[in-house]
């Protein structure tokens, strides 16, 4: 496991980098906007349709008697809008997610490989249509898992697990295709995922853990929904975050791993460099 904690190390050195957190505002504003113009539009008739399926379902009594049952009582008056708040925390992972992959994906990709592995040919074994595809095949995955899991969050420390699970397969689909999207072959990045699928999954998992902590602000009850455009917004930029560090640790170790691939060597030891990283 030195590989993933060198590759770690190397991402952690670049994500607090004047130009990493610069690069974080475009997909941050570009996410806020949409979701600005999505809520103002949408919120309420959500909460609205929302209202009607409890009613027409008798959910509230059940909810009541099972908030009430874990101590929840006061959630009782704010469950419909906290529930469709729930429903469209994976759609925000999912704007996130594309804006990150279009805007600063190839950037990073670009700063890694160009820096640091100036010597691999670039194979072009993905697209922008691959990675949007796989991005949305995960996101359609993973939303419908979320909503079967909405019921955990009455217990909040085995929701953030699962949702580090989620996290981490997700997290390990979408970015091993966009780091090695240019760089690899479709052969070579099948072999990579072949090869090293646990350690990815490790760096997804941890990744995921703190991809799972944005959703905790949520956890408020009266408060998140009073507060709910401010904890929107909080949400997004820290996603972003999250992406962003988590598309370098991808970027360090699948490179690493790609080149010592080629040159026939033993997969997965990267380089000891661990200065600090000049962007």
């Amino acid at each position: 496991m030195g590989a993933v904690a060198r590759a770690w190390g190397r991402a952690f050195l670049s994500q607090w980098h004047g130009k990493m957190l610069a690069m974080s505002l475009a997909p941050f504003l570009l996410a806020v906007a949409v979701w600005a113009v999505l809520l103002y539009f949408g919120l309420q008739p959500l909460i609205d349709a929302m209202h009607r399926l409890f009613a027409e379902h008798n959910l509230f009594a059940t909810s009541t008697s099972w908030l009430r049952s874990f101590g929840l009582g006061t959630l009782t008056t704010v469950v419909v809008p906290l529930v469709a708040m729930l429903l469209l925390l994976p759609l925000m992972i999912l704007t996130a997610l594309i804006f990150i992959g279009l805007v600063a994906m190839p950037l990073i990709c670009r700063h890694v490989g160009l820096r640091h592995y100036p010597q691999l040919v670039q194979r072009h074994g993905g697209s922008l249509m691959g990675s949007v595809g796989t991005a949305l095949g995960g996101m359609l995955i993973f939303i419908g898992l979320w909503i079967v899991t909405l019921p955990l969050y009455v217990f909040p420390p085995l929701a953030v697990l699962v949702q580090a699970m989620l996290w981490g397969w997700l997290t390990c689909r979408v970015m091993v295709y966009d780091v090695l999207a240019d760089y690899a072959s479709a052969e070579e990045r099948r072999a990579i995922l072949a090869a090293h699928r646990w350690r990815l999954l490790v760096i997804g998992m941890v990744s995921g853990a703190a991809g799972a902590l944005p959703g905790a602000i949520w956890l408020g009850g009266v408060m998140a929904v009073v507060l709910f455009p401010f904890l929107a917004a909080a949400s997004i930029w820290l996603y972003v975050l999250v992406f962003i560090f988590t598309g370098l640790w991808f970027a360090y170790y699948c490179l690493e791993a790609l080149a010592r691939m080629r040159a026939g060597q033993a997969p997965a030891a990267p380089a000891t460099d661990l200065t600090p990283i000049e962007l």
